[in-house]
């Protein structure tokens, strides 16, 4: 008896290893590599793309910074997806930049000693918002079908990079999320020019929307209300009361304090 249990048990465990899988990858999109001459290296891009993209079609392009796999371009292209399927919103093109050195990529020059010892290949930004500008933008558009509909995503020193496109050159995206911006940067000195930068824009239209944790207003942004300071005579309270909307021009800014505890 007990042998022919051993012998039932022994095919039983050969059947269930004899069965074979078929596996292939799982891809959500590409993985491009360009040379950047302005910046003299390889940049590798993360795009999603949406499941009806066709060539009939163009799309608005989702910019997102650190948008290394393994950072933020996985989730934002889900988020996307979801938001498509559960809210109408429009089908996108999602183009993440992965980080080589983002302490070198989204801050400006300063003398501070701390920041230089602290971040000491700091002070790029100029010639990677160049990048942007001159090559990444028109390679996006040279390769896929887009439209005039740009949004750019940075949180932290993303956020720092995206607030000073925003203030020095606003016509690159016409939305702009910009999360718990590092603007402590340099002694808040983007937030204090932000009144002179503002006032010499052009009036084109773009939406903007600033977004800070209450845990992190002090850290991340410093005093937040100075960068709509050139806008404080038609800022107005609407349902939220954390929720400031300010339209100037043809320029619409939004700005959110979220309840969320930072670790």
């Amino acid at each position: 008896m007990k042998n022919l249990l051993f012998i039932l048990l022994f095919i039983a465990v050969q059947s269930f290893a004899q069965i074979k899988a078929i596996k292939k990858p799982l891809s959500i999109g590409e993985i491009n590599t360009i040379h950047s001459g302005i910046l003299n290296e390889d940049r590798t891009l993360n795009i999603y793309l949406p499941q009806t993209y066709n060539d009939s079609t163009h799309y608005p392009v989702i910019y997102l910074l650190d948008g290394t796999l393994n950072e933020d371009f996985i989730h934002i292209a889900g988020l996307t997806q979801f938001f498509n399927l559960m809210f109408q919103m429009p089908d996108c093109i999602v183009v993440g930049i992965a980080n080589v050195d983002r302490k070198r990529d989204f801050t400006f020059h300063t003398e501070l000693k701390d920041l230089k010892k602290n971040y000491p290949t700091t002070g790029h930004s100029e010639k990677f918002i160049e990048f942007i500008e001159k090559e990444l933008q028109p390679y996006i558009s040279e390769n896929y079908r887009v439209n005039d509909t740009r949004y750019l995503i940075g949180q932290s020193l993303g956020g720092l990079l995206a607030s000073e496109i925003l203030l020095k050159k606003p016509h690159l995206f016409s939305h702009y999320f910009i999360i718990s911006p590092s603007l402590w940067w340099d002694n808040e000195s983007l937030l204090n020019a932000a009144p002179k930068l503002l006032a010499g824009q052009p009036d084109t239209e773009r939406y903007v929307y600033v977004s800070v944790g209450k845990m992190k207003t002090k850290l991340c942004v410093g005093k937040p209300s100075l960068f709509f300071r050139f806008y404080k005579n038609q800022l107005k309270r609407i349902s939220n009361p954390n929720l400031i909307s300010c339209k100037a021009k043809t320029m619409q800014l939004y700005f959110t304090e979220v309840s969320m505890r930072v670790f």
